[in-house]
């Protein structure tokens, strides 16, 4: 079993969430599955020093900085092809909302990058299972718009601590044509007509065990869903 995972970066805050990407690939070796790495050859939206917080005054890759993570085995998005694959998961962090889409920036009216909508609709289509992860759901919700696709997605519960606009977010989601619902830490939201599982990760306030368990409990339903 193939199972794609598309990187925006190295990084919380301006690439891929480490601990998410990290979780993914172990997950998906616990089930006896392959993970294919995939990310955009393109620059950063930015650089983020990730002890103070702030913008630094360089450029760096998207391919090149997932391809740490990867180890090195990774490709470029457009080389994407899903019949190739059986599932894919898209983990969270920053990247995921400055590099695949321009949500951090323009919300739901932010564009998607052509190769990761291509490569999320195409899969969806063939009706082969995705996950979202964190902010992952966004980029799924950006990517099914406008195909008559209704998903239905979460990025997290308001009924539980977040440091993120929980409510806002999930309204976002609804204006790309998807359903928002509410799931905690310790929960998955299954689309089964469409074969799309999230989960809200580092959305939520978390330790890394939670983290970890909220991921495990999604590649599992993935790797579940496919067999």
């Amino acid at each position: 079993m193939k199972i794609g995972v598309i990187l925006s970066g190295c990084g919380v805050y301006d690439g891929s969430e480490i601990h998410e990407a990290v979780f993914t690939l172990l997950s998906i070796a616990e089930r006896n599955a392959e993970a294919v790495c995939y990310a955009p050859n393109a620059d950063q939206h930015h650089v983020v020093n990730h002890l103070t917080g702030d913008e630094m005054p360089e450029k760096r890759n998207v391919l090149t900085e997932s391809a740490r993570i990867a180890r090195g085995e990774i490709k470029d998005i457009a080389q994407f092809d899903a019949d190739n694959l059986d599932a894919l998961v898209i983990p969270g962090g920053f990247g995921a909302a400055k590099n695949l889409t321009k949500w951090a920036f323009k919300g739901p009216e932010g564009e998607i990058e052509p190769d990761v909508k291509s490569a999320i609709a195409a899969m969806v289509l063939k009706n082969k299972p995705v996950a979202g992860l964190c902010m992952g759901p966004t980029v799924i919700a950006k990517a099914l718009e406008g195909t008559g696709i209704k998903s239905t997605l979460t990025v997290g519960s308001t009924e539980a601590p977040s440091p993120y606009e929980i409510a806002a977010i999930s309204e976002g989601m609804e204006k790309t044509g998807a359903s928002a619902v509410m799931k905690t830490i310790h929960e998955l939201a299954i689309d089964k007509e469409n074969k799309i599982i999230t989960a809200p990760c580092y959305m939520m306030e978390a330790g890394i065990v939670e983290v970890r368990n909220n991921i495990k409990m999604a590649i599992d339903a993935l790797v579940d869903m496919v067999k």
